[in-house]
């Protein structure tokens, strides 16, 4: 089976951010198939100026410079979503496939995906990462009432011309659903916990503190991930003028990149907590995460209190899990239940910063709390979230397409995790 796979943000593991769409395309290239990703290159330094090729762990890589970092304005990072969405029609176009995959976000994926599908006459699977429209709506990024009603439409046009729906969470398949897609058709396959490269090393945590003279053997409270505005990552700044009067022994530390980045430095700076109890340093590559998260003794994941927001799946959470880390969540929604459920971390979300800060400082002085957290962590994401058994039922999802069984989408991945979505 060929499978054309478009995915305008695709990362390897040398490469900070997600690598979903890699660790599933080189299990499908394991199992036999040809994998073709339809992807833009984002790197700065790159001299070429169309479209170029390299083959990723057997994953045939087809990128096109369109320059994007998280500083974009929003009308700025519309104009690189559509340029990259024309020139990728004709690249898919001319790969001869079994099946289009095109994932989200942009939702403008959806407009070479469909072209290709329709092109070649092969069906075409439609991934859904994030509530497009509705999380740009509330965020004020499509504050244009025609823009929205577009961005509608265009929702409603991919769904319609998809032949089955992946869904990376149980909320997102509700708002799939909402729009009037028909509920057999759509799978629930959230991002993964890559359990064997995330496994816990006493040697990689040591090399790590001893490289940083502020951290040592004090308690770690790290995030990892993007300053956006919809992560809202100031919030650590408070949280670490909080621990200040409560236990000024731990450390927090903040890596990644965005348009927040600089107002969360300023913020820490007037708290003077920058450089006291917290700390700044530029993202890392997916490979070094794991040194990271080994040295960690717990790890947030924040987002500003948005409903829309709530179905999000965040990979920073599950590679907390494959860690063994327990988790801190500002936020409400499934994952919120998951914490709650099955005790692996703290669940902290409309709790005051003050009660936030004394659940922190409380929680990372209890060895004996830490441990069962974190092994709690570890089974959720050995039992629930593996990724080698969630990138099997991503395979079936494709091969019933393929086979024209999509109907059968949703019994093969269901996402029952008797959580609440609150949507």
């Amino acid at each position: 089976m060929v499978v054309i796979y478009l995915h305008q943000y695709f990362n390897t593991p040398e490469m900070s951010g997600g690598t979903r769409s890699y660790e599933m395309a080189r299990r499908l290239v394991a199992a036999g198939h040809e994998v073709h990703m339809i992807t833009s290159s984002r790197d700065k330094e790159c001299r070429n100026v169309d479209w170029f090729t390299t083959v990723e762990s057997g994953i045939n890589v087809h990128w096109l410079p369109v320059p994007y970092t998280n500083k974009l304005t929003y009308q700025e990072r519309i104009k690189a979503f559509f340029r990259f969405a024309f020139k990728a029609m004709m690249k898919a176009k001319s790969i001869k496939g079994d099946v289009v995959f095109a994932t989200s976000t942009p939702l403008t994926i959806a407009l070479p995906g469909v072209f290709a599908a329709k092109s070649n006459k092969i069906p075409m699977i439609f991934e859904v990462r994030d509530l497009w429209p509705e999380l740009p709506i509330a965020m004020g990024a499509l504050n244009n009432p025609v823009a929205q009603w577009c961005a509608h439409k265009l929702e409603k046009w991919a769904y319609k011309n998809s032949k089955a729906v992946i869904a990376l969470s149980p909320g997102m398949k509700e708002g799939v659903v909402r729009a009037g897609y028909p509920e057999s058709n759509v799978a629930v396959i959230p991002n993964s916990s890559d359990n064997k490269e995330f496994l816990y090393s006493e040697t990689d945590a040591a090399k790590f503190r001893a490289k940083r003279p502020w951290l040592g053997n004090r308690p770690l409270l790290v995030y990892t991930g993007t300053f956006g505005k919809i992560n809202g990552v100031a919030y650590m700044a408070e949280l670490a003028k909080a621990l200040l009067s409560i236990n000024s022994e731990i450390r927090i530390l903040l890596v990644g990149s965005g348009f927040d980045k600089e107002l969360v430095e300023s913020r820490a700076s007037e708290l003077n907590v920058l450089g006291n109890n917290l700390f700044l340093e530029d993202r890392l590559p997916k490979k070094e995460m794991p040194a990271l998260l080994s040295a960690a003794n717990m790890s947030a994941c924040l987002f500003i209190d948005m409903p829309e927001m709530q179905p999000n799946s965040a990979n920073k959470f599950f590679d907390a899990l494959a860690s063994g880390t327990p988790v801190l969540l500002n936020y409400g929604g499934w994952m919120h239940e998951l914490v709650q459920e099955h005790d692996c971390g703290l669940a902290m979300w409309r709790k005051p910063i003050n009660e936030v800060a004394e659940d922190v400082a409380k929680s990372l002085d209890n060895p004996s709390w830490l441990k069962a957290a974190g092994e709690a962590a570890r089974t959720l994401a050995e039992q629930e979230f593996d990724r080698d058994k969630l990138a099997s039922q991503f395979r079936e999802v494709i091969n019933a397409t393929v086979e024209n069984k999509s109907h059968l989408a949703s019994s093969i991945a269901p996402g029952e995790y008797n959580v609440k979505t609150h949507l």
